[in-house]
C-alpha cells in the first residue's frame, strides 16, 4: 500500500495537481491546484482561493479524486480523498498562505492568488496511475546528515560554541551555506540575529517583529515555513522597514542594524525551536535556488531546531548552577596601555541604545549590560565580572520570563568587534569575563 509520506515530492507544486469534482446531479469538473499540502498520512491539505465550480461541488460533494506527479520520476499518483474542514488560522494556514504568495510572485500572480482557506482533506486511498516513469535520482541522506549535527552539538560547551557548531553542521553536512540563528525577546516580541553565517556581513543584533516575514510568522505560530520561490511579500527587509514606518520611529531607522540576508532568497526556510512549549527563537536559512529545500529537509531541520532548543536549556542550567565565583576586586586607580583620543559612548535611556559618537552600536538588554559595565569601569575602575552578579543587578531590568544573559553577551561581543571599538570582552572562566579598555573613555547620558 503507497503511503503519503512516500510520494511527497509529488505535492511539492513542481507539476500542478488535477482534481475531479462532481456536483449534486453528478456532472464532473477537472480542475488545476495551485498548492497540495501533506499534513500527515492520512491527510492533506488543498488551498482555497475562489469560490468557483470545483469549490461549489465539494460543499455539495465532498468526495473527490486528486491527481499528482513527480517531478522526479513522472509518475503519476491517483488519490481518492474527501473533504473535511476548512481552517482560516493556524499554522497550517500561514505555512499555505506564505508557500503560495512564493507561488504566485514566482508565476506572476500577485495580485490574483489570495487564500481564502485550507481545505482539510482525509486520503482514502492512493493508487500509482499505469505508465512510463524514470528511476529516481540519488538524494542526500538527511537521517545521516542530522546524525552527525546531533553529536556535534552534544559537544558544545557553551552557548556560543552551540551557535557556531549548528551553523557549521548545516553548511557541512546539509550543504546550506546562508543560514541564522535568531533569538526571541518575549517582552519586546521580537526576534534578534545572534548568529549567521554566509554573509558578508554578519547582522548580528538585527532584529523582526514577531509575525513580520517568514521569520516572524513562524516563529508567532511556532510552525516551519517554507517557500520555493522569491517572495518579495515574506521578505525580512520589507518586514523591518514596514514595522518600522508603522510604529512611530521611522526618522530612526538608520540605528537599525541591516540583516544579513541574501538580496534575491529564492528559497526559505524558517524552523521554530521550541523548549517545554516555549519559544527560543528562530533557524532561518535560505538559498538563490528555486525549491532548494525539500521536505525532507523540513523534517531534518524541524528535529535540529528541537535539539537546539533542548541544548540551549541544558546550558543554561549548567552554566547557572556551574559559574566560577568572581575573584576579589581590584581597582586600578591608573589604567596602563591606554592612549589615543577618548571614545564617547552615548547612552539613552528610552530604549538603552548605545552609540560610540555618532555611530549606533546596540540596544535592548545588551545596550543596558554594556553601559552598566562601562558605569562600574569608569565610577569603580572595575573590570572583572560574572554572569551571575549581571542577573541580580536591577540597572540592567533583565526580564524575568527568560533573560538570554549569555546570548545578550555574545551579541554585544560580537558587535564591539564588528564596529572595531577600544573596548572588548574577554571570556576569562565559565561564568565570568572581563572588560578591556584600549582607550580613555567618556560617557554621556542621554
Amino acid at each position: 500500500m503507497i503511503k503519503l509520506d512516500s510520494i511527497r515530492e509529488c505535492l511539492e507544486g513542481v507539476i500542478p495537481g488535477t482534481m475531479a469534482t462532481c456536483d449534486a446531479n453528478g456532472t464532473p469538473n477537472v480542475a488545476y491546484l495551485s498548492q497540495v499540502q501533506f499534513i500527515d498520512n492520512d491527510h492533506l491539505a488543498l488551498s482555497y482561493q475562489f469560490f468557483n465550480k470545483t469549490r461549489q461541488n465539494i460543499m455539495a460533494n465532498p468526495r473527490a479524486v486528486l491527481v499528482v506527479i513527480s517531478p522526479a520520476t513522472a509518475a503519476q499518483y491517483r488519490l481518492t480523498i474527501e473533504y473535511l474542514r476548512t481552517e482560516t488560522a493556524g499554522p497550517l494556514f500561514e505555512s499555505m498562505k506564505a508557500k503560495l504568495a512564493g507561488i504566485a510572485s514566482h508565476t506572476g500572480m500577485s495580485g490574483v492568488f489570495k487564500l481564502l482557506g485550507s481545505d482539510i482533506y482525509r486520503v482514502h486511498r492512493i493508487e500509482q496511475v499505469d505508465g512510463k516513469s524514470v528511476p529516481a535520482p540519488a538524494s542526500r541522506n538527511t537521517l545521516t546528515a542530522l546524525r552527525a549535527c546531533t553529536e556535534k552539538l552534544a559537544h558544545s560547551c557553551d552557548l556560543e560554541q552551540l551557535l557556531a557548531n549548528t551553523l557549521t553542521c548545516l553548511e557541512r553536512h546539509f550543504d546550506i551555506r546562508h543560514a541564522m540563528v535568531l533569538l526571541y525577546d518575549q517582552p519586546n516580541e521580537r526576534l534578534y540575529t545572534v548568529a549567521s553565517r554566509g554573509y558578508e556581513a554578519s547582522g548580528v543584533g538585527s532584529e523582526i517583529p514577531l509575525g513580520h516575514g517568514v521569520i516572524g510568522v513562524a516563529a508567532r505560530e511556532r510552525t516551519a515555513i517554507r517557500i520555493g520561490h522569491m517572495n518579495a511579500e515574506y521578505s525580512y527587509s520589507r518586514a523591518i522597514r514596514e514595522s518600522a514606518e508603522h510604529s512611530g520611529w521611522a526618522g530612526a531607522l538608520e540605528t537599525e542594524i541591516p540583516f544579513p540576508g541574501l538580496a534575491e532568497a529564492r528559497s526559505q526556510l524558517a524552523v521554530p525551536m521550541l523548549a517545554a512549549g516555549r519559544l527560543l527563537g528562530v533557524i532561518y536559512v535560505e538559498s538563490p535556488q528555486d525549491l532548494r529545500f525539500t521536505y525532507d529537509d523540513e523534517d531534518a531541520l524541524v528535529t535540529l531546531a528541537t535539539q537546539l532548543g533542548m541544548a540551549m536549556q541544558l546550558l543554561h542550567g549548567v552554566t547557572e548552577h556551574a559559574e566560577e565565583p568572581a575573584p576579589p576586586e581590584t581597582v586600578n586607580d591608573k589604567p596602563s596601555g591606554m592612549n589615543g583620543a577618548p571614545v564617547v559612548v552615548r547612552h539613552f535611556a528610552a530604549n538603552d541604545s548605545v552609540f560610540l559618537g555618532d555611530d549606533y552600536l546596540i540596544k535592548g538588554v545588551a545596550g543596558s549590560i554594556f553601559w552598566t559595565l562601562l558605569k562600574d569601569y569608569t565610577d569603580r575602575r572595575r573590570s572583572e565580572f560574572t554572569n551571575r552578579e549581571l542577573r541580580l543587578d536591577s540597572r540592567i531590568r533583565l526580564p524575568d520570563v527568560s533573560d538570554n544573559l549569555e546570548a545578550r553577551l555574545i551579541l554585544l561581543s560580537k558587535r564591539l568587534v564588528e564596529r572595531d571599538c577600544p573596548v572588548r570582552i574577554e571570556k576569562t572562566g565559565r561564568g565570568r569575563f572581563r572588560l578591556c579598555v584600549h582607550r580613555p573613555v567618556e560617557l554621556s547620558e542621554h
